[in-house]
């Protein structure tokens, strides 16, 4: 399943996609997407529901967070051997794992409001693995059964703010520096989370393009190695790093974003976002 969650900001409404790609009201079946609806009895119960029955959505309305609940939302720095290459970082022996705050998260063809003295403003087109069911000290072979599915995340960065100190976070959770979405895929309908194909784009030119086969860490291995640190709650969301070609690592001269610019990016699978960046206006 493709679920999703459309409308006003703050007032969406639950849908659903169809074989054909159209957007369905899921909004007489429930009332919203969120940890129950993703566990695994909440997905037994959507899985019932035959996407053709339901309303169609016509008016190409604005597509919000594809899900609410997200308690924690987790991510994985230089997790692509040639992204660790380009940015001149060693290879990590371990997952490195930072927080992007709660509220930096932004539906995924919202604007991204480069924030107040930023300079370095920066994209990342990531693969995020939405977690279904509780976990604690997970083995790997079994870290999947976790998952409810995976959507698409652009990791937002202001690198000046980020490399002013050894801790990521405060040029990681800026407001609006966390799109995710269009959709929440199922984990049953992707079933190989590392072979999938991604780009990014900014004002239509090629600047990222990968595959999740070069993770150093699969999502298996992520998820585990997490879950021995934090418990993990239905919700949750862990974006799991970018593959080459951000701003930050541009030779010989390293190129940064600017209100004006739009960033378009896609998982192969998972859909695509777009997003205009605009000056904070305080």
């Amino acid at each position: 399943m493709k679920l999703c969650r459309y409308g006003k900001n703050g007032y969406e409404k639950p849908g659903v996609i169809d074989a054909e790609g159209r957007l369905r009201d899921l909004s007489k079946v429930v009332e919203n997407i969120g940890p129950k609806e993703i566990s695994p009895r909440g997905l037994k119960m959507l899985a019932k529901v035959k996407p053709e029955s339901l309303p169609l959505v016509t008016n190409a309305p604005r597509l919000g967070v594809p899900y609410v609940g997200i308690g924690k939302f987790v991510a994985i720095g230089l997790n692509f051997f040639d992204h660790a290459k380009e940015v001149g970082a060693p290879v990590p022996s371990e997952p490195i794992v930072f927080m992007k705050a709660t509220t930096s998260i932004s539906g995924p063809n919202d604007d991204i409001v480069q924030p107040r003295d930023s300079t370095k403003l920066d994209w990342e087109v990531e693969l995020g693995i939405v977690i279904g069911s509780k976990a604690q000290y997970v083995p790997e072979d079994k870290a999947l059964e976790y998952v409810a599915g995976y959507c698409i995340v652009n990791d937002v960065s202001e690198r000046a703010f980020q490399m002013a100190t050894s801790q990521w976070d405060k040029g990681k959770g800026f407001d609006t520096g966390g799109p995710i979405g269009p959709w929440l895929v199922t984990a049953d309908e992707l079933k190989d989370p590392q072979d999938l194909d991604m780009w990014l784009d900014v004002n239509g030119k090629r600047m990222q393009t990968g595959n999740t086969r070069t993770m150093i860490f699969d999502c298996a291995k992520i998820v585990a190695h997490v879950s021995n640190y934090m418990t993990l709650l239905p919700g949750d969301i862990i974006t799991t790093g970018t593959p080459p070609g951000v701003g930050a690592g541009m030779k010989p001269i390293p190129v940064f974003l600017k209100p004006g610019d739009v960033v378009t990016l896609g998982i192969r699978g998972l859909g695509e976002q777009r997003q205009k960046v605009v000056a904070y206006s305080g």
